[in-house]
């Protein structure tokens, strides 16, 4: 995928969103260059876990591919000066630090798109650029507490219930990513650069769209969370995740007469179907009830001949053999930078039918500072004295 091919990128991104957006960016073939400082970007040194592979963190191959890296000391005036010569260059410049402290380091907004007309400025925040809460630190469970996504998950019987995976931050990277697209299309039509902001916290209220539109324009709710086992506050009865003998099952959209039909329980079948919310507790009920005496085999085949949307719950170890992922290439392994195998969850996107292809594995630190510099029209003199002054850092001296 080549889309972006001729864009080049500066990501001073770190932590999660921004490299992840950064990413999805060098997939669609721009040539990203990420600015790291000399011991490398937090999300390199810092592992899901505690874990690494063959020295490299998860965090860093979940959002390293189809970079190029760059070590540099962005504390120093003459690591500075350098960057300030790749801007020149570059078509968006990306960060993800609080409101100024790019500015704080000479690299601020307003500072660069004066001298840069039509370059992209792209941030992503906790909260926004300015505002009441502009300096509190964004993280991803932080703002599922506070956009309301944390009270409203889980049981009514039970307390609020963080998701278990990082979903702002990877909602977020996606509206990022789509803003510097959206910001690159439109100076292809004005001539002019601009800034591109977006926030954690609005882009966790976007991904709840729903439910919050519901809740906003006054849909009738008993409680914040789904009661009696339905899956959410606002769903019908029937609609969540029950056990069966042997596991566990998602049932979707149905009416009392469907399931009551699908599963041979009478009960159900004469609950009027303009019921299924003001009845939802007892129609959850009776569904758990008889699906517990099932099987994952045997719920499912009943419910498939009525056409009952449903699905098993599976966890990880389950996804790298489920046949339509395989079919999808969504998991490619490639060798890593360290020569050792990595697995990759693929970029989510097909463009003519073919899964993106991996350029560039997750880099080593410094993997690409003396190609960028020479770049950059620095010869290999003055390559040589930076990596010895500790300006730079290239792979090669990285330990």
């Amino acid at each position: 995928m080549d889309a972006l091919r001729g864009i080049r990128i500066l990501s001073f991104n770190h932590f999660l969103a921004g490299p992840a957006a950064a990413q999805l960016l060098g997939d669609l073939g721009a040539d990203v260059i990420a600015i790291e400082p000399i011991d490398g970007a937090f999300q390199r040194n810092w592992g899901v876990a505690g874990h690494f592979v063959d020295g490299q963190s998860v965090n860093h191959i979940a959002t390293g591919r189809n970079k190029r890296s760059l070590a540099v000391d962005l504390k120093n005036s003459e690591g500075k000066a350098l960057v300030h010569r790749l801007i020149e260059g570059a078509d968006v410049v990306m960060e993800n630090f609080r409101p100024g402290a790019m500015a704080r380091l000479g690299f601020g907004p307003d500072e660069l798109l004066a001298a840069h007309p039509r370059l992209i400025y792209a941030a992503a925040t906790g909260f926004g650029a300015t505002g009441p809460y502009a300096q509190r630190p964004g993280q991803d469970l932080l703002l599922q507490a506070m956009s309301g996504l944390a009270a409203h998950t889980g049981r009514a019987d039970g307390p609020p219930v963080p998701v278990g995976s990082v979903v702002i931050d990877q909602h977020a990277a996606a509206l990022y990513a789509m803003g510097i697209v959206t910001a690159l299309f439109r100076r292809e039509r004005s001539g002019k650069g601009g800034r591109v902001d977006v926030s954690l916290l609005q882009a966790a209220v976007d991904l709840q769209g729903e439910s919050v539109t519901a809740w906003l324009n006054g849909a009738p709710r008993t409680s914040p969370r789904g009661p009696g086992g339905v899956a959410s506050w606002f769903s019908a009865g029937g609609y969540g995740i029950h056990a069966t003998s042997d596991g566990h099952l998602a049932v979707s959209m149905s009416t009392p007469a469907q399931l009551g039909e699908a599963l041979g329980v009478e009960a159900l079948s004469a609950i009027p179907d303009d019921a299924s919310f003001s009845r939802r507790e007892e129609i959850t009920a009776l569904v758990s009830q008889k699906i517990a005496t099932l099987t994952l085999e045997e719920a499912i085949a009943l419910l498939d001949a009525k056409g009952v949307w449903n699905a098993k719950v599976e966890s990880y170890d389950d996804l790298q053999v489920n046949p339509q992922l395989q079919h999808l290439e969504a998991f490619p392994t490639v060798e890593g930078a360290t020569g050792a195998p990595v697995t990759l969850v693929g970029h989510p996107v097909r463009y003519d039918g073919e899964a993106t292809p991996v350029r560039l594995p997750p880099q080593a630190l410094g993997a690409q500072t003396r190609e960028i510099l020479a770049e950059a029209g620095f010869d290999a003199a003055e390559i040589d004295d930076l990596v010895a002054r500790g300006i730079v850092r290239c792979a090669e001296s990285a330990s």
